[in-house]
């Protein structure tokens, strides 16, 4: 199906865009020097995506002053210093006809610093922690003066806007709110006085940057928490900032430590914000941008043709295929890679101050290594034994290296343990990557054959010059006292999402990783009461924070009971007893047991190998059972280098 709106050009202030997609600001946290100024790595991060076809995109993170900084690799604009870099990243940009721009920013109390400045000494509400120093009334004047002079060198540097970070409690968002803003100066109090920052801001950077730079602001149209800017305040705001000079005003919602997360998971709706930026629109004449988890280009159509805004903003979906616009304007949907909302690569690495990536991506933040890359001169015969997401990878990056590529699945479907994974409440966007893979098979035309093992008389028909064992893994059974004697009934997670069990009415679940949880929770839909027994000292660890958080809210809504830190003394007939903070609990009448703590690989496909002396590889399960982004990146790097 067409779009019909989505590639019509936009006016916003002087500037002319070609289509209604901006990738909006991300603080990726690579490409940086020692000194905050851009490099190489980070240039070609953004020429991939302006080549995608973007028609606009923003560089996050963009520092007005050192005391903000809110992650340390992150470029500044606080010194003219930086001006030559940014230049020479501009003008890699300029063929691709994509207007570029940098977000101006100061992290405030959201800073990664050790002193952090906000209107008040009120310390963020989560994820960051430190003391904060209320800002005197100089240095808010300084900070005005300093968002005006990184405008200006933006402008200087050849970037065609700039668009102001006042909104996920952030400097400018802490003075809008009122929970974050207790002053009782000029800057504090009314909804006049809380404004008085951002407004003086925004005069600063036009009379220093000049009344005909366009100037676009992100704000909230709600905090989600409590006493937190609301959006009868971003309405009343809107005209305000119409009036100022501002060109659009990009709507999103959420702050550190909100009930709504600004980078949602996958449990969340798509198009989640949008209703913030429809209502904005109804106020202002200039365009609005939406933002939030808007993944497929046919609903970004549609909220453009309904009128709910005027622009849509793609964050993590650029990140997972930087063609994603041109594979949308041509019509090819089933080849645009999509983002699952893991939250994996994208901000929990960021938020642990390690370099963003993306786990369906794994060339985020190397494009700059491979953008010169040449297939291989001599082409392979390569056998994949295993049709999951680390066998489909391999097979898909293989033949588009040249090579001739044959993937055997011993079930009569692919996916493996992430298609299980899929089938748990809120999580079946896990599929859409599996999807991609299938029509990439289809469409590469990759010869795949299920109900098929791994075994010598393959290896003989096809003689391939290397073999890739992406077997993956199975659920391990430990030992524990008691366990083998219960008269419960004992299964694993594969088994129940499988289907292979009925579920009970009283679940015992022993593992509290994200396979022990995402059972739990599939569990508790179908009516099961459940324990989760966790011998580990925290849930979930290998998930991301974001997507924990959605999950342990949708665990308490479902009544499940969860233990952490226990000490198992012995399973009963009928239940366990156990040690939780130095107190014995004894569990009755339950009626099963489902494992889900460790997976061992599975390897025994490799016997027949070793006899025909191929070469082979390990890759993903099959090598270390880890979360999806190793297995991915595993296939990827393989195939390159075979």
């Amino acid at each position: 199906m067409l779009l019909n709106h989505l590639f019509n050009p936009i006016q916003i202030g002087n500037m002319t865009v070609k289509n209604r997609l901006l990738m909006s600001a991300m603080s990726i946290n690579f490409g940086v020097d020692e000194n905050c100024l851009v490099t190489d790595q980070l240039c070609e991060y953004f020429v991939e995506r302006a080549r995608g076809g973007v028609g606009m995109m923003l560089v996050g993170g963009g520092s007005v002053h050192p005391g903000g900084q809110e992650l340390p690799d992150l470029p500044q604009m606080y010194n003219d210093d930086c001006i030559p870099s940014l230049k020479k990243m501009v003008m890699k940009i300029k063929p691709y006809d994509t207007r570029f721009g940098v977000q101006l920013m100061h992290g405030g109390r959201q800073s990664y610093l050790p002193e952090k400045v906000a209107p008040s000494a009120i310390p963020a509400p989560a994820v960051v922690k430190g003391a904060v120093r209320a800002l005197e009334i100089y240095e808010i004047e300084n900070l005005v003066s300093c968002f005006g002079d990184s405008a200006r060198r933006c402008r200087d540097a050849g970037f065609d806007f700039i668009e102001i970070h006042g909104a996920h409690g952030y400097l400018i968002n802490q003075f809008l709110a009122p929970n974050s803003n207790i002053r009782t100066d000029e800057y504090g109090g009314s909804f006049e006085n809380r404004t008085r920052f951002l407004l003086e801001i925004i005069q600063d950077i036009r009379e220093k940057a000049g009344a005909d730079f366009p100037v676009g602001i992100r704000i909230n149209g709600n905090d989600y928490i409590e006493n937190g800017w609301d959006l009868p305040s971003a309405v009343r705001l809107a005209p305000k900032l119409e009036q100022a000079g501002v060109a659009y005003i990009h709507v999103s919602g959420g702050v550190y430590g909100s009930t709504e997360l600004t980078i949602p998971s996958m449990y969340t709706p798509q198009g989640c914000f949008v209703h913030l930026a429809e209502e904005v629109k109804k106020h202002v004449g200039i365009p609005v941008v939406t933002v939030g988890r808007i993944k497929d280009p046919h609903h970004a159509d549609d909220i453009i043709r309904q009128g709910k805004a005027d622009i849509v903003s793609l964050g993590r979906s650029l990140l997972a295929d930087p063609q994603y616009p041109e594979k949308a304007r041509q019509g090819r949907f089933s080849e645009i890679r999509p983002c699952i909302g893991c939250c994996l690569g994208c901000i929990h690495a960021v938020l642990a101050k390690e370099p963003g990536s993306c786990v369906v991506n794994p060339d985020v933040g190397r494009e700059y290594k491979i953008r010169d890359e040449q297939k291989p001169a001599a082409m392979k015969k390569v056998i994949i034994a295993g049709a999951g997401p680390a066998g489909l990878a391999a097979a898909r990056l293989f033949r588009l290296q040249g090579h001739r590529v044959v993937v055997c699945e011993k079930k009569s479907e692919p996916g493996g343990l992430l298609a299980l994974a899929a089938r748990a409440p809120g999580r079946g966007e896990l599929g859409d990557i599996l999807r991609f893979f299938r029509e990439e098979i289809r469409r590469l035309d990759i010869e795949i054959r299920y109900d098929t093992e791994l075994d010598l008389a393959l290896i003989r028909e096809i003689r391939p010059d290397m073999v890739v064992m992406a077997t993956g893994s199975m659920p391990e059974m430990p030992m524990v006292k008691g366990l083998f004697q219960t008269h419960m009934e004992l299964v694993t997670c594969v088994d129940i999402m499988e289907g292979r069990a009925a579920t009970g009415k009283k679940v015992i679940v022993l593992g509290g990783g994200m396979t022990g949880l995402i059972t739990a929770d599939f569990l508790a839909t179908q009516g099961s009461e459940v324990v989760v027994l966790n011998r580990k000292k925290s849930f979930a660890e290998e998930m991301a924070g974001n997507d924990r958080f959605y999950l342990r809210e949708r665990l308490k809504a479902g009544k499940v009971t969860l233990f952490k830190n226990v000490r198992i003394k012995t399973f009963t007939q009928n239940g366990v007893i156990f040690t939780v903070d130095r107190e014995d609990v004894e569990l009755k009448d339950y009626h099963m047991v489902v494992i889900s703590e460790k997976h061992d690989p599975i390897r025994e496909a490799v016997k027949p190998v070793k006899e025909a002396g191929v070469p082979f590889h390990f890759i993903g399960d099959a090598k270390t059972p880890r979360h999806l982004m190793y297995c991915i990146s595993e296939a990827e790097e393989l195939a390159r280098s075979g």
